[in-house]
């Protein structure tokens, strides 16, 4: 039943599809809320149905941020009674995933990069939370993206100083905890500023989530959690990755404010307005591994999760996974096998290429399965489920047992496009792009290797 390269390449396609579905946000949203004759309920846990937050609150402040924010406003605006609104819902989302929604007001800004519209969308944010009261709720529908969306700089930095410190950080190859920790203590939103901006309100986040552990500080930079890191750790980072001198001086000063008490740290959990916010997880690289799991045992595929918390080096991953695969391999499978992980992995920008960390990931794949052998007929996706892998128009890539050949008959040589960061136009040329266009939800990438011994 799997025994061609292209029933495994149908198959790895399908398999990535059923994860993207699995986080579709406007059913996870629907499944989250419901209104009673007198009261509001707010599901706390989805593995636990029982547990639910009430409460009759006299308004609800609507706001959404982040990849998902449109299908999730969407879904949250269906339940909601117009009347119990404090005022116009307000959605916040990259270009690729708008969508018009009636009464709402939704603004397109830019990711990963953060724009001018983000900056005003942010502080429009700020504006509505300035006007809460102590009985309203405030219902914040959080997603993958929302950190770079909704950028609100400190007082003394500049737009411009944030822009080149991320893309600083993104760069030196520093994990998305490193990056979020810089991040929360240039802003005044993230880290758990808004909770303190919704004060005196209730605060409740829907959290649609885009990292591996499901930390809910992580995510968007956890606007409404508690932050843990501090100034010290902020300046530590920057220059454990070499990059303190490069950033910008205004970032410098602040961060070293920061560490001598002149500035107001970011809100830790003994803060009493902390009492009053809570989150739920509605969907996470988890839940759709667990979907991609059963979809592929009803396939008939043996199953090996290789790790459901990725990290690391794209290239580095490459080859631990082609070791893995051979160790398993070699213990003769009599069935065709499906070693699957989750998680996201990151990319030391060398070259001057087009990519992204998947991309890079399936490119540098296909060269170590050739170098160490990969027996038997095999298929690799890596894709991110929002659809967009890097500045590039792909998800990721899918690349089989005959990747090379066809690179070698296109007259590419696929390790210098490796080295120079260039797998994008490497896949194209062996056409293993995988296209999926703006999926509207994001909860990190999935990586798919079918075997056939």
């Amino acid at each position: 039943m799997h025994s061609s390269i292209k029933s495994l390449r149908k198959d790895a396609l399908s398999l990535f599809q059923t994860g993207i579905d699995a986080a579709d946000p406007y059913v996870a949203t629907k499944l989250c809320l419901a209104v009673a004759e007198n009261h509001f309920e707010i599901s706390l846990d989805l593995d636990k149905p029982a547990k639910k937050r009430c409460g009759r609150w006299s308004k609800i402040h609507l706001l959404a941020f982040g990849k998902a924010a449109c299908k999730m406003l969407k879904a949250a605006a269906e339940i909601i009674p117009e009347h119990r609104l404090a005022s116009q819902p307000l959605a916040i989302t990259n270009p690729e995933n708008v969508i018009a929604l009636k009464n709402t007001t939704v603004i397109s800004a830019n990711h990963p990069d953060p724009d001018l519209s983000g900056h005003n969308a942010a502080k429009l944010i700020a504006e509505k939370l300035a006007n809460t009261e102590a009985n309203d709720l405030v219902l914040l529908l959080v997603s993958g993206g929302g950190s770079a969306l909704i950028p609100y700089p400190a007082t003394g930095i500049t737009l411009a100083d944030k822009q080149t410190t991320t893309r600083l950080l993104l760069a030196s190859g520093a994990t998305i905890h490193q990056v979020n920790c810089v991040r929360k203590h240039l802003s005044r939103l993230k880290g758990g500023h808004l909770a303190k901006l919704a004060a005196p309100a209730y605060c409740h986040a829907l959290i649609l989530s885009d990292v591996v552990d499901d930390d809910p500080s992580t995510i968007a930079s956890g606007p409404t959690i508690a932050d843990n890191t501090t100034f010290a750790d902020a300046v530590h980072i920057l220059k454990e990755k070499q990059i303190w001198q490069q950033t910008p001086l205004n970032v410098q000063v602040f961060l070293q404010k920061g560490v001598h008490g002149e500035v107001e740290e970011t809100p830790k959990s003994n803060e009493l307005f902390f009492n009053k916010t809570a989150h739920t997880i509605i969907g996470s690289n988890r839940i759709s591994l667990k979907a991609i799991t059963q979809a592929a045992q009803n396939r008939r595929y043996k199953i090996a999760i290789f790790n459901d918390q990725l990290s690391g080096e794209a290239k580095d991953i490459a080859e631990q996974l082609v070791l893995y695969a051979i160790q398993l391999t070699e213990h003769a499978f009599p069935q065709a096998t499906a070693i699957l992980a989750g998680g996201e992995s990151t990319v030391r920008l060398q070259g001057t290429g087009r990519g992204g960390r998947n991309q890079e990931l399936a490119l540098a794949f296909a060269i170590a399965a050739q170098k160490h052998q990969l027996p038997g007929k095999w298929a690799f996706l890596s894709g991110g489920t929002d659809g967009l892998d890097g500045p590039t128009d792909a998800a990721g890539g899918l690349v089989d047992t005959d990747t090379l050949a066809r690179l070698k008959k296109a007259r590419t040589n696929p390790e210098n496009r490796l080295n120079n960061n260039d797998s994008y136009s490497a896949l194209k040329k062996s056409d293993d792009l995988v296209i999926t266009g703006a999926t509207g939800t994001n909860v990190a990438d999935f990586q798919i290797l079918l075997i056939h011994p």
